[in-house]
């Protein structure tokens, strides 16, 4: 290798690292073994000649020279898929409708989808925040729109009675992201919180509520609904602001969010997954070329 330049795919991990927020987080969702991403991150660092990511509360956070190196990685990442497609023939021209959970990555969907316009200008990108439950119902019709991401539990005990990848097809969907879910209360709250619990909901139709409901439940934890948002932004403002407590995935933590302490003695949550929703027969070659250029932006 030039020993003035980067290696792509090691540039590749450490925006898995950084995004994912740790070196096992990251391991899961690019398909490699922690020891192997920790070994890339040391040699790109050794390149580098300087840290790039440090440990902090938080997780994995960027030095002043990984921030500076992360925003070329991003766009070397970028130009790479960009040169692929194009040697490939691929031209998205024209209107593609995608359809995005709120909880995937709120903070970071905008540089997302940024990335992916500035990829193919002359695509035309309508977005909605939408519902998993919506979107999964209309997947297969196409009636809202081309592109469906969506969060599923993961089939597990603890979900038990909520919708799952097995329960939803997850063999024909393509899993792009796997968290934590985690109970989340005000940075500024003092423990103990006030009994009967003081929780933060979001409609029933949310998978999600529908399983702090039954874990709490199951686990003889009273509680009180104590604020009733209408989507993820509402719920982290809701939190913010000291009104409760209430499940989120770690990627919609805000910096005014914590992971609610175990002297809560709050019960153990599943993990979320984050599916792109298969393709329809009758979809157009755009709409499956376009899928394919997201699922590597939204790995």
């Amino acid at each position: 290798m030039n020993a003035r330049a980067f290696d792509l795919t090691q540039l590749r991990t450490f925006i898995a690292i950084h995004d994912a927020g740790s070196i096992s987080a990251a391991a899961e969702q690019i398909f490699l073994s922690q020891s192997t991403v920790s070994e890339q991150l040391k040699k790109l660092e050794e390149r580098a000649g300087q840290p790039l990511l440090v440990r902090s509360r938080k997780g994995m956070r960027a030095t002043p020279a990984g921030t500076r190196l992360l925003a070329y990685a991003r766009q070397i990442a970028a130009l790479s898929e960009a040169a692929f497609e194009d040697l490939q023939g691929v031209l998205l021209d024209g209107e593609l409708r995608i359809a995005i959970t709120d909880y995937y990555r709120p903070h970071d969907v905008a540089r997302v989808l940024k990335r992916f316009t500035s990829l193919y200008p002359r695509l035309r990108l309508h977005v909605s925040a939408m519902q998993s439950s919506q979107i999964e119902r209309s997947a297969m019709t196409g009636e809202h729109f081309d592109v469906g991401l969506a969060l599923r539990l993961m089939n597990e005990d603890l979900a038990d009675g909520i919708a799952t990848s097995d329960d939803l097809g997850g063999a024909s969907a393509t899993l792009v992201r796997r968290e934590r879910l985690v109970w989340a209360m005000a940075a500024t709250q003092t423990a103990p919180v006030d009994t009967p619990l003081p929780l933060v909901t979001l409609p029933r139709t949310c998978a999600l509520q529908t399983l702090v409901a039954s874990v709490l439940e199951r686990h003889k934890v009273a509680y009180r609904v104590s604020h009733s948002a209408a989507g993820v932004a509402g719920m982290q403002l809701a939190l913010a602001a000291g009104l409760g407590v209430s499940c989120l995935n770690e990627s919609a933590l805000t910096p005014e969010l914590i992971v609610c302490p175990p002297s809560l003695g709050l019960p153990p949550l599943p993990r979320a997954e984050f599916h792109l929703l298969p393709g329809r027969a009758d979809e157009t070659d755009l709409i499956r070329h376009a899928r394919n250029a997201l699922l590597r932006l939204f790995a």
